[in-house]
């Protein structure tokens, strides 16, 4: 293969690379946080694929240097539409800072993973610059940052409430969720000729529009009113109003536009598209990834992020968990997007014709690794609710949880050629498992974890029931700690017939709402019973527009307007961690126990 049709295997990241390609012009310029790894696990990657394979000319500028003379934002040029600005595969302050906010010294999403490649919140950054550069040229910000930042929300890292990122930035949309939709619908609009300035109803959108400015009426819209950014200032349980209206329309098929005010602006979040049918999903994933980081970065080093699932395949996206901690439905949505299993046995195909792939698959999975195809028996009832969870405090009963496709998908995989083993990776939802919590569990459910067991796990089984006491279990929207006794019970007993020496790695959150010094020693002493050392702990992180973090600033529950007790300062997280460590570190046994 030649060098320069092998460039032009990518998308261009430099004037040189555009002159290979012999462009005078590019439709879109993409800033990224991320170095650029051309793999469908990366959403830098995804958006310019998409955006390519509309017929448009899409250059990425991988981590810009944002310090210097900002030649970086300069060297392409303008672009015929717009700038479009991520933050990357991660949030900036996660990314940056551990939960007690301290620095890190590593980003697992950089060359050599290296840290300092990207400033704090980069979607702000790089907005700022390029409309200082290029006033006159629409910037259209993404990714997760972006995303779970499109209301008002509490920064943890800050301490405080902000506004929309959209004010924040200067942007002139923001496009929340997984973006193909948006991105397809927005190229198609802009090719017939609608102005930039006139793209105000694109669903799955966010747009600022001053008070002046009528907002624009779409009939089939339900139009809901949040209260003011500077209500939320002054009033917590005024904000955490607007957090369960968003949560609840956020969990219907079909929700409503919010408008929020914020000074002399209105932030307008349109509702989002339908979630993805199987070909709409299978065309993302089959668009013509090189499965690799760029050449730039040839010889240079190596992209941990990367060798952390270049051998990995994502079957589905979405999530109906409704963990109160976790951002994923509120970006990826509730509904399950599954691919097909051509699309999926085709990407397995592509990764085994990779030169140092060696028969084994790292992970076939998604948010939960055993969602694959589930969805509400009766799509009309669903198009009616808003539980944020269809598996918490019960199964619904209108939930199809049978697993035989995803254990036959499995199967398959097993059989091909050139594959010696399939391990999942993703976290496993045991609640789905059992008749104790879910009642339409049966055969299916027991031939799942068998097959998972018997021939998917490379050693370690990952499972998180993030806490064992009933009434923190309850404010994360987690099942009884009984459950994972029982898994722990059929997995030994599965590796014990097998011959297997596997293990069951739970993992545990300390200091999440709720949880006192006392919650940890009662854990810690639940977990030594079973003979377990936990590994995979983590301190709770506050992240913008969970429930979680809306208890951890509010200090009570907004459901039920209960106080809930919180442990922020420094010394009382340090403690809660260290009770996960006893066989390391022997916690104090006489320190004061908080009440809730």
């Amino acid at each position: 293969m030649s060098e320069i049709y092998y460039i032009k295997s990518w998308l261009p990241t430099s004037s040189k690379d555009i002159e290979i390609y012999g462009w005078d012009e590019i439709d879109v310029i993409i800033f990224s946080g991320d170095a650029y790894v051309d793999h469908p696990s990366f959403g830098t990657a995804v958006i310019g694929r998409v955006i390519e394979d509309e017929g448009f000319r899409v250059a990425i500028v991988p981590q810009p240097n944002w310090k210097d003379d900002l030649r970086d934002f300069k060297k392409l040029g303008k672009p015929g539409y717009f700038f479009g600005v991520t933050a990357g595969n991660m949030d900036s302050m996660v990314n940056h800072y551990t939960a007690a906010r301290r620095l890190r010294s590593d980003d697992a999403y950089t060359l050599g993973g290296k840290a300092g490649f990207r400033p704090d919140y980069p979607t702000i950054v790089y907005t700022k610059i390029l409309k200082e550069i290029f006033p006159d040229v629409p910037v259209v910000i993404g990714g997760i940052e972006a995303s779970m930042r499109r209301l008002t929300h509490y920064d943890y890292w800050k301490d405080k409430l902000e506004p929309s990122i959209l004010i924040s930035s200067g942007a002139d949309m923001l496009i929340y969720g997984m973006g193909e939709q948006p991105v397809r619908e927005i190229m198609r609009l802009l090719q017939k000729g609608v102005p930039f300035t006139s793209l105000k109803t694109v669903p799955q959108t966010a747009i600022v529009l001053n008070f002046d400015v009528e907002i624009p009426h779409q009939k089939m819209w339900k139009d809901l009113t949040l209260n003011s950014y500077e209500k939320c200032l002054s009033d917590k349980k005024v904000f955490a109003q607007n957090f369960v209206t968003f949560e609840k329309e956020s969990n219907k098929i079909e929700s409503a536009r919010l408008i929020e005010s914020c000074e002399n602006l209105n932030v307008i979040i349109n509702p989002p598209f339908p979630a993805m049918e199987e070909a709409e999903a299978d065309r993302s994933f089959d668009l013509p990834y090189m499965y690799k980081p760029h050449p730039r970065y040839a010889k240079k080093g190596v992209i941990p992020a990367y060798e952390m699932i270049k051998f990995s395949v994502n079957i589905h996206r979405g999530c109906f968990g409704g963990c109160s901690f976790c951002a994923i439905a509120a970006h990826q949505g509730k509904q399950i997007v599954s691919r097909s299993e051509k699309s999926i046995l085709k990407e397995i195909e592509k990764i085994s014709q990779l030169p140092d792939f060696k028969g084994y698959l790292s992970d076939l999975g998604g948010p939960s690794a055993n969602m694959y195809r589930m969805k509400g028996k009766n799509m009309d009832l669903c198009r009616k609710c808003s539980r944020p969870s269809c598996i918490w405090p019960s199964v619904c009963s209108n939930l199809g949880t049978n697993h035989a496709e995803l254990t036959a998908l499995y199967k398959k995989v097993n059989r091909m050629h050139g594959i010696k083993k399939a391990f999942i990776g993703s976290g496993i939802r045991y609640d789905l498992l059992f008749t104790e919590w879910n009642k339409n569990a049966g055969r299916a459910e027991n031939e799942y974890l068998n097959e998972l067991i018997t021939n998917h796990v490379s050693g370690r089984l990952k499972v998180a029931p993030e806490h064992t006491d009933p009434a923190v279990l309850n404010l994360m929207r987690k099942v009884p700690f009984e459950l994972f006794r029982k898994l722990k019970n059929r997995f030994d007993a599965v590796i014990k017939r097998e011959g297997l020496n596997y293990e069951i790695i739970p993992y545990f959150i300390s200091s999440h709402p709720g949880c006192t010094d006392d919650d940890m020693r009662k854990l810690a002493n639940e977990v030594k019973s079973l003979g377990i050392r936990p590994e995979q702990v983590q301190d709770f992180t506050p992240t913008p527009m969970t429930l979680s973090t809306l208890i951890y600033y509010t200090g009570f529950d907004p459901y039920t307007g209960k106080k809930v007790y919180v442990a922020r300062k420094p010394e009382e997280k340090k403690c809660q961690k260290e009770y996960f460590f006893w066989y390391k570190n022997k916690p104090a046994q006489n320190k004061p126990v908080k009440n809730r």
